[in-house]
């Protein structure tokens, strides 16, 4: 998997081996979840190369890696390209196909069975396909509508959030009416942490509940700290994607001024009580849009799913389990940071922070 840019050697040589630990038991899982556990496991290194991103050497029974991976992209992006030569080495070493070239029948066929990006260039950014002119316009529209409920009048800007909200269902639900095979893709959003705290599982959920995305909480590695982590997986149309993406961010962003004026405004010193007070900024815009989907669902607005992506989701995580959490809505906190939550106006322009990536919904 051919790629361009340099890698510059960030890693000390310690993390460079947890990696590579961290990197065969991800081979061991994917070698159950998606072959059946018939790959034996090979020699795993890292390269420098710039010319791909990664490769299969069948002479020394060896994935090669690029650090670019590690140090520059997502390790969502470092588990594709690893599934990519993980399908190689499948035609290699199961299938015997060796007379065929390298992305040969095969090798598609392969792919294609286990949901694999066959792809054999360029870095994958999951989410980042392009887009079709119906859903780019749809995101236009839809930032205009944003852009409108930045307005100082209260009645206004509740009044544009809640059109925005109802043209994305509109949309949705038009386009599952269609029954035409959707184009899903998937994002990793937010930054990978140790510990998932009540905001954002919440987050998590209102994002799936009203933005027309499936969300799971995956492992991951983070090679530049040398430890487990989790982070938020987005599945959705491109469209969807790049939505729930910008609310992940805004809503972070938003949920943590609120904190800060609260603590001003009450003269709190300490962040004892702030992972409440956040959950609490989560319930109540989880809240107002459970309330505004009750308004649609009464003009006849309903959204029932999308099955399409079901089994997208379902492909890419065959084993997915669920967990219960407990509240922390009792205490104060929690009770201040919901009233807080129930006034937020979703609106476009994140005011040009590092989250925002220059995409269509980006920072203004």
């Amino acid at each position: 998997m051919p790629s361009s840019s340099p890698t510059p050697n960030a890693l000390s040589a310690e993390l460079e081996v947890l990696a590579l630990r961290a990197i065969r038991e991800e081979h061991r899982d994917l070698n159950g979840l998606l072959f059946g556990g018939r790959l034996s496991c090979p020699s795993f290194a890292l390269s420098d190369a710039r010319s791909r991103l990664g490769q299969w050497l069948p002479s020394s029974r060896t994935i090669e890696l690029s650090r670019q991976l590690l140090v520059d992209l997502s390790w969502g992006a470092l588990v594709e390209v690893l599934k990519h030569e993980m399908a190689h080495q499948y035609v290699d070493e199961v299938l015997g196909a060796r007379e065929e070239s390298a992305h040969g029948p095969a090798f598609r066929r392969v792919c294609s069975e286990r949901g694999i990006d066959a792809r054999s260039s360029g870095a994958p950014q999951p989410g980042e396909r392009d887009s079709s002119m119906e859903e780019r316009s749809a995101l236009e529209k839809i930032s205009r509508l944003l852009s409108l409920a930045q307005s100082s009048n209260e009645h206004e800007a509740q009044a544009a959030m809640a059109a925005a909200q109802r043209l994305m269902l509109k949309y949705n639900l038009e386009a599952c009416a269609r029954s035409q095979t959707r184009d899903y893709c998937f994002r990793h959003v937010g930054k990978p942490t140790g510990r998932v705290y009540e905001a954002p599982r919440i987050l998590a959920l209102i994002l799936s509940e009203h933005f027309f995305v499936e969300t799971i909480w995956v492992p991951v590695w983070r090679p530049l700290e040398g430890k487990r982590g989790s982070v938020i997986e987005v599945c959705g149309t491109h469209a969807n994607v790049e939505m729930a993406d910008y609310v992940h961010d805004f809503l972070t962003q938003t949920s943590e001024r609120l904190w800060l004026e609260h603590k001003r405004e009450r003269g709190i010193r300490s962040n004892r009580d702030r992972r409440t007070f956040l959950a609490g900024v989560m319930t109540g815009f989880r809240d107002k849009l459970a309330s505004q989907k009750k308004q649609h669902r009464e003009h006849g607005l309903v959204w029932r799913g999308d099955a399409q992506l079901g089994a997208y989701v379902k492909e890419r995580h065959p084993r997915l389990s669920w967990t219960r959490y407990a509240s922390s809505q009792h205490h104060a906190a929690h009770a201040e940071g919901r009233r807080a939550g129930s006034s937020i106006v979703l609106h476009r322009g994140l005011g040009g922070t590092t989250e925002s990536r220059g995409r269509l919904l980006g920072s203004g």
